[in-house]
């Protein structure tokens, strides 16, 4: 069987991997070798002859450069990595969670309640927002948006049950930043 035989003349080497010279084959063993099969009755010999193989030339000057395919790298100038893009919070989940506060402290202050439970819903809006911001890639601020709306819902049912009486230690008519404070000094007054 014949093998197919490729040029040589293109190549992809560089400095580093130079081709080297093919040699010709050099066999000081004869062409032709006697091989015995075991006896049959018969004792005949087998010649097997084997394939001469063909004289290669050395390759010629022009072969021996390797041939360049593309821009060629510089080692001086090394390959610059891809930037690495950082997550970012979502500013509105943020946002979300601070009016979030905001409306719960307005509620517990008491006559403010019914406003806290208007900043408490704005809250609880951006949250949502916050929230849904957050499914991009590279958005992060989920935990923000999620306190965010559970403190704005905290929020909204605390100020309902104050505005219709149901929290004895809450409503429009109590002051209990005040109530706190004479609390807290007869508890402490004697100790100091």
């Amino acid at each position: 069987m014949r093998m197919p035989t490729f040029s040589r003349t293109a190549t992809t080497d560089t400095d580093e991997t130079a081709r080297v010279p093919v040699r010709p084959r050099r066999d000081d063993d004869a062409t032709t070798q006697n091989i015995t099969t075991p006896p049959t009755g018969e004792g005949t010999t087998q010649t097997i002859v084997k394939p001469r193989t063909s004289t290669v030339t050395p390759p010629t000057e022009a072969e021996r450069k390797p041939i360049a395919i593309g821009r060629p790298v510089s080692p001086a100038a090394p390959a610059k990595p891809a930037p690495v893009r950082r997550p970012r919070t979502s500013g509105l989940a943020t946002l979300g969670l601070i009016v979030s506060i905001a409306g719960i402290a307005l509620v517990l202050s008491g006559p403010l309640a019914g406003y806290g439970i208007g900043v408490a819903g704005l809250g609880l809006l951006l949250s949502l927002a916050g929230l849904s911001a957050t499914r991009k890639q590279h958005v992060a601020g989920k935990g923000d948006a999620l306190i965010g709306i559970a403190v704005a819902i905290g929020a909204i049912v605390l100020g309902i049950l104050a505005l219709n009486g149901q929290l004895s230690w809450l409503g429009t008519d109590m002051h209990p930043a005040s109530d706190l404070r004479k609390w807290l000094d007869a508890q402490f007054a004697s100790r100091f």
